[in-house]
C-alpha cells in the first residue's frame, strides 16, 4: 500500500493509492468520516498554528478544559452554541471552520469542489473594470523630446 500527500487549505493528508478497484470499494464501505472528528480535527490544527494550548483557549472559550479535549479528540459533539464560542476564542469565523470541515469532508468522498469566486461577488468587481483601455493609458508618456 503506497499512501500520496494530498493538500486541502494549507493541511497534508495522506491518501492511499495503488489499491485494486475491489479493494478500495470494500475499504469505502468499511471507513465512515464523523463530522465530530473532521470537527476537532480542524479546531486542533488552528489552535496549534496559533501556538495555543488547551488551558488558553478554554479559558477564552468559557469552557472546560477536558470537554474542549474531548471535542478536539472527537469523542463529544459540539453544540452551535459551544462552536461559536470556540471559534470566537481562536478568533476565527465559524464559516471559516465548518469551510474547512467541509473541504475535508469533500476530499474523503472525493469529490472535488472548485474554489471559486461567488458570482454575486464577482459581479461587483467585474462592474468596475472597463470593455475598453482608456485613452490617458494608450498615450505613450515619453514623447521621445528631452
Amino acid at each position: 500500500m503506497v499512501k500520496e500527500p494530498v493538500t486541502v487549505n494549507g493541511v497534508v493528508r495522506w491518501r492511499e493509492v495503488g489499491l485494486a478497484e475491489a479493494t478500495k470499494h470494500d475499504q469505502k464501505e468499511r471507513t465512515m468520516v464523523l463530522l465530530r472528528h473532521e470537527i476537532g480535527d480542524v479546531l486542533r490544527d488552528v489552535r496549534q498554528r496559533q501556538g495555543r494550548t488547551l488551558r488558553e483557549v478554554s479559558h477564552d472559550a468559557r469552557v472546560s478544559l477536558g470537554y474542549l479535549s474531548e471535542v478536539e479528540r472527537g469523542q463529544k459533539e459540539a453544540s452551535s452554541e459551544l462552536l461559536s464560542s470556540i471559534c470566537s476564542a481562536l478568533d476565527v469565523p465559524l464559516s471559516l471552520l465548518l469551510r474547512e470541515v467541509s473541504d475535508r469532508l469533500a476530499l474523503a468522498d472525493g469529490v472535488t469542489i472548485p474554489d471559486t469566486v461567488p458570482s454575486d461577488l464577482s459581479r461587483e468587481f467585474v462592474a468596475e473594470i472597463p470593455d475598453e483601455v482608456p485613452e490617458q493609458f494608450t498615450r505613450p508618456m515619453y514623447s521621445g523630446r528631452v
